[in-house]
């Protein structure tokens, strides 16, 4: 069999390939240069960069069997997230692999910048002794306000506390109750803008927070302010910050990101009050050491066609342990009830009930969706890109869930309506230690199947002697059945479910239709 092959297309921590392990082809490139890119990710399963390289959408329809793009980081501004949707490629990043550098980092340049560490360096290296001019002040009995409470955030404040620093923030998305657990006081932008005397920033990089703390802004802070930003570039306005430090009205600065990067001129960088690194957040052997391991792990979960829930274009939500059973049934379910209809589908319904409806069921929509596509179109379908194709074909999809299931524990239920109105329904459970996939329900017939790869359904109107000539009709075709359940209605209709060792030959379905004289036949071939 051969190994999927991952392309590392920038120099990665040795622990990413041990965590790939020997189950993958490795190949490399430059991914800096077009030249050696655009070849080699012609015929790879997975890329692995960091953000040197750009996966834009030319790169992405450079890549015939591409399933992957994995960023060993967490920004995601070099691949582009509309053009690997669109294919079906999943995109992943590490968004906790750097968190405690970047806290880290955050704590080192409001320290540098409290106590003048770099200016008082260079002049030492210079040849100059001077206690005086590089007088600091103590953090201890300060107040820090943090703009933006999220993990980096948390981790800062942490760190700070045991400084014997009053903590306030601003974070709108951020409960009270749960800062007051972390000793952080809630506040306005304007209040923290106004109390503090350190200000550090993590926030992400969006419309709303371009340019937040600006020129009005810093016309609101204390003179004495030291203004920290290790998040993004462009949050707080360099011009305005540069202005504030140069008039007095901000005492210093603590800068790792700007605007546009890279960057080596900017008019602060001449300022002494100011201690500005190159974007050097997730910029220690353990932070890349951790992305390049995650995303790893993120690639051979992908690969082995399972969900990562949370990959930045897949909008599965997290994946409960109680719903993982569940997953592949979802998609088994819909492909069966896709196999069983007889015109196109406008309508997607998934239900989920009993005990998985006290959960995040989001993913098992989405897996479902996923399994009625692959029986609809030629094109790979994946978790990534099943949204979009019953977007381009105005299929509508819903999900609705109840706690309630009579029967069994927890119930799956997928239901097609086609456009003629109509509608085939399949439920599915799974049961037992090994969690076996069953069929319960095909329409309104109640049955007890495992799900297998092949499965045949024929309805009919109930009379003595049809299993045995569905069963010698099959046996001269040398397919073996492993598995017949027959169930019946109140109106003397009856369903034949079959499982099957192969495919029914589309023939032999035929003369099985005629020969019992079914309302339908179906064999529906899930690998």
């Amino acid at each position: 069999m051969t190994k999927p092959r991952v392309l590392i297309a920038e120099e990665l921590s040795p622990a990413t390939v041990e965590a790939l392990g020997p189950d993958f082809e490795i190949v490399e490139c430059d991914g800096a240069d077009r030249a050696s890119l655009l070849p080699a990710i012609a015929d790879v399963d997975a890329i692995l960069v960091r953000s040197a390289t750009q996966v834009d959408a030319e790169a992405i329809a450079a890549a015939k069997q591409l399933k992957v793009i994995a960023r060993a980081g967490v920004g995601l501004d070099n691949v582009d997230i509309k053009a690997a949707t669109q294919a079906g490629v999943m995109v992943v990043n590490a968004p906790t692999s750097n968190i405690v550098s970047a806290a880290e980092l955050a704590v080192a340049l409001l320290l540098a910048s409290a106590r003048h560490v770099v200016p008082a360096s260079t002049a030492l290296a210079n040849g100059e002794w001077q206690r005086s001019k590089y007088t600091g002040v103590e953090v201890t009995d300060k107040v820090v306000g943090v703009v933006g409470l999220g993990r980096i955030g948390v981790l800062v404040a942490q760190r700070l506390s045991a400084f014997g620093v009053k903590l306030i923030a601003y974070d709108p998305y951020v409960q009270p109750a749960r800062a007051a657990q972390l000793g952080v006081r809630m506040v306005s932008l304007d209040d923290l803008l106004a109390e503090s005397d350190f200000i550090t920033v993590h926030l992400p990089k969006t419309a709303e927070t371009i340019g937040l703390i600006g020129d009005a802004e810093l016309r609101k802070v204390k003179p004495t302010v030291h203004i920290i930003n290790a998040a993004r570039g462009g949050i707080v306005d360099e011009k305005a910050l540069y202005d504030a430090i140069v008039d007095g009205r901000v005492a210093g600065a603590g800068l790792d990101v700007y605007a546009k990067e890279p960057c080596t001129d900017s008019p602060l960088f001449s300022l002494e009050k100011v201690v500005a690194t190159p974007h050097l957040g997730a910029s220690t052997d353990e932070a890349q050491e951790k992305a390049g391991i995650a995303v790893a792990r993120s690639v051979r979960l992908a690969l082995s066609g399972e969900l990562v829930p949370d990959a930045v274009n897949v909008q599965g939500g997290q994946l409960d342990e109680v719903i993982k059973p569940m997953l592949p049934l979802a998609e088994q379910i819909g492909s069966l009830a896709c196999g069983l209809a007889d015109s196109a589908v406008s309508r997607v319904t998934v239900e989920a009930l009993g005990e998985i409806a006290e959960h995040d069921v989001r993913v098992l929509e989405l897996s479902a969706l996923k399994g009625v596509f692959q029986m609809l179109v030629h094109d790979p379908v994946s978790f990534v890109n099943a949204p979009v194709l019953a977007e381009q074909r105005g299929v509508e999809v819903s999900l609705t869930t109840d706690r309630t299931s009579e029967d069994h524990r927890s119930l799956l239920r997928v239901t097609l309506t086609q456009t003629d109105g109509s509608t085939v329904s399949v439920a599915g459970t799974v049961t037992g230690a090994k969690d076996v996939a069953k069929v319960v329900e095909v329409d309104t017939f109640d049955v007890d199947v495992p799900v297998s790869n092949h499965m045949a359904f024929f309805r009919y109107h109930d009379r003595p002697g049809v299993v045995g000539i569905v069963g010698r009709s099959l046996g001269e075709a040398d397919v073996n059945i492993g598995g017949m359940q027959v169930s019946r209605d109140d109106s003397g209709h009856a369903l034949i479910v079959l499982t099957v060792d192969s495919a029914i030959p589309a023939d032999r379905l035929e003369s099985i239709v005629a020969e019992i004289g079914a309302h339908s036949g179906k064999a529906v071939n899930l690998r």
